[in-house]
C-alpha cells in the first residue's frame, strides 16, 4: 500500500512543473498573425504548461474591444500606433511594448501566372475587383493604398476595389475566387519560403509605410505570470524561427 501510495506521490512530483503554476490568459491577435500564432502557441503552452485563449480580428477593432472591457492581457497589434494608444490612455502597462514581426505585404491572386513579379498586372490585366483591408481598422489595408498611391493608381482603381472587413477576410476573397486578385499579409499565402498557390508580387516595403507590429502587456495582465511567460517567449530564438518562417522580418 505504501509502495503505491509513495509511486502516486512522485508521479504528481513530476508533473508540478507543468500543472503547478499554470496560468490562463487571453490574447488579442491581429488577423495577419493567425498562423505563426497558432504554431507558437501550441509550442508555448507544450513548453510552459499554461493555457493560451487566442481572439483574432482588425488590430481597430481588437482596440475597439479593449476599450469595452475585453479581458485580454497582451495584444498583438499589426501596427505599432494602437499599441502606443492604448499605453498612452493607460490601458497597456508601460515599457513592455516592443516589435514582435515586421509585416510583408504582397499583390496575390489564386490563380496561378495572374500576377507578375513586378505588380504590372495592376495596369496591363482587365480585372474586375481588388481586394484589399479596410484602410481605416487594418493595416495591411492602409499599406495597400499608400501602395496604389505610390504607383499612381488610387484614384483609377477605386471603382473596383472591394474591402474585407480585415486581412482574413480580404484573403477569403480572393482565395473563393469573388476578387480576381488582392493585397493580403505574405504570411497568408507563403509556405517553405515560396508562395503555396496562385501567384503573387511581394510589395517593395520602400512602397509603403514599414508594417511594424507591437506587442504589448495590457493592464489587465499585469500580475498574471503567463502573460509575461508568453511575451519573452515571443522574443525567443524559437519563436523567431517561426514568425521568419511565415515571411516577416524582425
Amino acid at each position: 500500500m505504501n509502495r503505491i501510495r509513495m509511486t502516486l506521490v512522485a508521479a504528481l512530483a513530476a508533473l508540478a512543473p507543468l500543472t503547478g503554476h499554470a496560468d490562463e490568459i487571453q490574447v488579442a491577435v491581429a488577423s495577419n498573425f493567425t498562423s505563426p500564432m497558432r504554431v507558437i502557441t501550441e509550442e508555448f503552452e507544450r513548453d510552459t504548461g499554461h493555457k493560451v485563449l487566442l481572439s483574432f480580428g482588425s488590430t481597430g477593432k481588437l482596440y475597439a474591444q479593449i476599450r469595452n472591457g475585453a479581458p485580454f492581457s497582451i495584444v498583438l497589434a499589426a501596427d505599432e500606433q494602437i499599441p502606443i494608444r492604448l499605453e498612452d490612455e493607460g490601458l497597456g502597462v508601460a515599457g513592455s511594448r516592443f516589435t514582435y514581426a515586421i509585416g510583408t505585404l504582397v499583390l496575390w491572386s489564386a490563380n496561378e501566372g495572374y500576377v507578375d513579379d513586378q505588380g504590372k498586372v495592376l495596369t496591363h490585366q482587365a480585372y474586375r475587383h481588388l481586394a484589399i483591408a479596410n484602410p481605416k481598422t487594418a493595416p495591411y489595408g492602409a499599406a495597400a493604398m499608400a501602395t496604389l498611391a505610390k504607383l499612381g493608381l488610387a484614384d483609377s482603381v477605386r471603382g473596383k476595389l472591394v474591402q474585407g472587413e480585415n486581412i482574413a477576410q480580404t484573403h477569403q476573397f480572393v482565395a473563393s475566387g469573388n476578387a480576381e486578385l488582392g493585397f493580403v499579409a505574405l504570411s497568408q499565402v507563403i509556405e517553405s519560403g515560396e508562395i503555396r498557390q496562385g501567384s503573387g508580387w511581394v510589395v517593395p516595403a520602400t512602397y509603403h509605410p514599414l508594417i511594424r507590429q507591437d506587442a504589448l502587456l495590457l493592464t489587465k495582465g499585469r500580475d498574471n505570470p503567463a502573460a509575461h511567460a508568453l511575451l519573452d517567449y515571443l522574443r525567443s530564438a524559437k519563436a523567431t524561427e517561426v514568425i521568419n518562417a511565415y515571411g516577416y522580418g524582425r
